[in-house]
C-alpha cells in the first residue's frame, strides 16, 4: 500500500515542480519585458521587433524541436500572416488591432497547411529543398501580386486603429511593445499546454520513432500536418504583430535569409524547448545590434564566431546546456 501511495505521488510532485518552473519562466519573461521598457524607451521598435521574430521562432520549434520536421522556409508562415493583417487592413479597412491579428493568424494557419502538405511528403534532405522552394514561391507570388502586396515598394496603408479604443499605435512604440508582450506570453502558456498534452506527446513520439507510432494505429502525417497548422498560426501572430507596429509589409518577411536566421536562433537557445527557441532569439538580436552598431564592418565575423562557439561547447543550445547541467546538479544532490 505505501508503495502504491508513492507511485501515485510522484505524477503530482512532477506536476507541482513544473507548474512552479513555468510560473517562475513566466515571471522571467515578464520582468524582462519591464525592463526592456524602463531601460530602453527610445529602442522600443527594436523589442517589439524581437518579439515578432520570437514568436516565429516559437513556431519553428514546433515542428523542428518537437517533431523533427527539417525546414528553412518557415518565414513563409511568418510572412503570410504580416501580409493577411496588413492587407485585411490597407484593402479592406479592418483596423482593429485584434481583428487584425485575427487575420494573420488565419493567413498563417493556411500558409502552414499547404506547406505542411507540400513539405511532409519527403523527409531529411529533400524535405529543406522543398521547404526552400516554397519560400522563394512566397515570395515571388508576393512581388507579382503587386496590387494587392505592394510588390519591391512594400505594402503600406496599414493603419491600425487604438487598441480597445483608447491605446494608440504611436511613433515611440509603447502600445505596440505591450500589445506584443502579451500575444507572446499568451502564445506562450498555451504552446505550453500543448507540448505537454497527448498531443504534443504524440508529436514527441513521432519524432524519435515514427514506425512505432504508426503500428500503434495513429497517423504521423496527419499529426504532423496538424502540428504545422498549429505553427503556421503561431507565426502568423508574429507576422500581424510586426504589420501593426511598423505599418508596412516588405517582401523582406518572406525571405529565404529570415528563414535560415530563425533556425540559427532557434539552434543558438536550443530544439525542442520554448524557452531555448526565446533565449536564442533574445540573445541573437541584441548581440547582432550591439556588434552592428560597434563595428559595423566586421560585425558578422563577430557573430559567426559567436556561433561556432555555441555549438561546438555548447551543442544542446545556451538554454538547453544550461538547463542539462542544473539537472544534473539536482539528480546529484538527491
Amino acid at each position: 500500500m505505501t508503495s502504491t501511495l508513492e507511485g501515485a505521488a510522484v505524477p503530482s510532485v512532477t506536476r507541482h515542480r513544473t507548474f512552479r518552473q513555468d510560473l517562475i519562466a513566466v515571471a522571467v519573461v515578464v520582468v524582462l519585458a519591464a525592463a526592456g521598457y524602463l531601460l530602453f524607451p527610445d529602442n522600443l521598435a527594436l523589442l517589439t521587433r524581437l518579439i515578432a521574430i520570437a514568436l516565429l521562432v516559437l513556431s519553428l520549434d514546433l515542428v523542428t524541436g518537437y517533431c523533427g520536421v527539417a525546414t528553412l522556409g518557415h518565414a513563409a508562415l511568418f510572412g503570410a500572416g504580416a501580409y493577411a493583417a496588413g492587407i485585411a487592413s490597407a484593402h479592406y479597412g479592418i483596423n482593429d488591432p485584434l481583428l487584425m491579428t485575427l487575420a494573420g493568424i488565419i493567413g498563417g494557419a493556411v500558409a502552414g497547411l499547404v506547406c505542411g502538405i507540400v513539405i511532409l511528403r519527403a523527409q531529411g534532405l529533400p524535405q529543406l529543398v522543398l521547404s526552400i522552394s516554397l519560400v522563394y514561391l512566397f515570395h515571388e507570388f508576393a512581388n507579382k501580386a503587386s496590387s494587392w502586396t505592394g510588390g519591391s515598394d512594400g505594402l503600406s496603408g496599414i493603419s491600425p486603429d487604438p487598441l480597445f479604443g483608447a491605446f494608440e499605435f504611436d511613433l515611440y512604440g509603447h502600445t505596440a511593445y505591450i500589445y506584443g508582450v502579451v500575444l507572446l506570453l499568451v502564445a506562450l502558456v498555451l504552446l505550453r499546454i500543448l507540448v505537454r498534452s497527448p498531443f504534443g506527446m504524440l508529436c514527441r513520439g513521432i519524432r524519435q520513432d515514427p514506425l512505432r507510432i504508426r503500428a500503434m494505429g495513429a497517423s504521423p502525417k496527419v499529426a504532423l500536418v496538424k502540428m504545422y497548422v498549429i505553427s503556421g498560426a503561431v507565426a502568423g501572430i508574429g507576422g500581424a504583430l510586426n504589420a501593426i507596429s511598423t505599418q508596412v509589409v516588405g517582401l523582406d518577411s518572406l525571405s529565404f535569409t529570415q528563414s535560415a536566421e530563425a533556425l540559427v536562433m532557434l539552434v543558438l537557445g536550443g530544439t525542442g524547448s520554448l524557452f531555448g527557441a526565446l533565449t536564442g532569439t533574445l540573445i541573437f538580436m541584441l548581440f547582432e545590434d550591439y556588434v552592428s552598431a560597434v563595428n559595423p564592418f566586421h560585425w558578422l565575423t563577430i557573430v559567426g564566431a559567436l556561433l561556432i562557439l555555441v555549438v561546438l561547447f555548447a551543442p544542446k543550445g545556451i538554454y538547453g546546456t544550461a538547463a542539462a547541467y542544473v539537472a544534473r546538479r539536482r539528480e546529484a544532490r538527491a
